[in-house]
């Protein structure tokens, strides 16, 4: 298993998972038992947020089988959902921290293959990420629809913790923190 920075080569793969467990197109069961993402990247993103150098993959057997994004708020601002998760970031607090658009960055989305959950392949990914990023960023923020059971253990399980809940689009969400100066392995 080798957790690193994403590479144009892994385009097709991303994208093959994305497709797998898009929110669009799985079942309520689907969604209930297996989890999801919910923010399509078409090629260009991917291209885009690769090349910014945020974007990151674990590969088995020259398989992909996770992905994870992160990076700065006005990059994810393109969509409405961000604009209004950082208006809220105010009300939080964290640990010492007031949260900010220059403390923290946004998290996600990630993914990891469904054969190959529940073996600390989100540990390994994160920190890859979290090594790179630790560099500019203290913290790091995102928000997890509630319905997503299964990415809402996980996260809590790697020690973010929930500091708002919210409704956005008649979907109730939590907003999580992660202090980054704490390992995921």
């Amino acid at each position: 298993m080798i957790s690193r920075k994403a590479t144009p080569n892994d385009i097709p793969g991303i994208l093959e998972l994305q497709a797998q467990n898009l929110i669009s197109k799985l079942s309520e069961e689907q969604k209930a038992t297996n989890g999801f993402v919910t923010t399509p990247f078409t090629t260009e993103l991917l291209d885009e947020i690769i090349g910014l150098g945020w974007a990151f993959v674990t590969e088995i057997e020259g398989q992909i089988v996770a992905y994870l994004f992160g990076g700065s708020w006005p990059y994810y601002e393109k969509w409405p959902i961000f604009p209004y998760m950082t208006s809220r970031f105010p009300n939080w607090k964290f640990k010492e921290w007031e949260i900010t658009i220059e403390n923290s960055f946004q998290y996600g989305p990630v993914c990891i293959d469904a054969n190959h959950r529940g073996k600390q392949i989100i540990n390994h990914l994160f920190e890859a990420m979290r090594k790179d990023f630790i560099k500019t960023y203290p913290l790091a923020a995102t928000f997890i629809n509630q319905a997503n059971l299964i990415s809402t253990k996980a996260h809590l399980k790697l020690g973010w913790t929930i500091e708002d809940e919210f409704e956005y689009n008649e979907n109730a969400y939590y907003g999580l923190v992660y202090d980054m100066n704490l390992s995921a392995i």
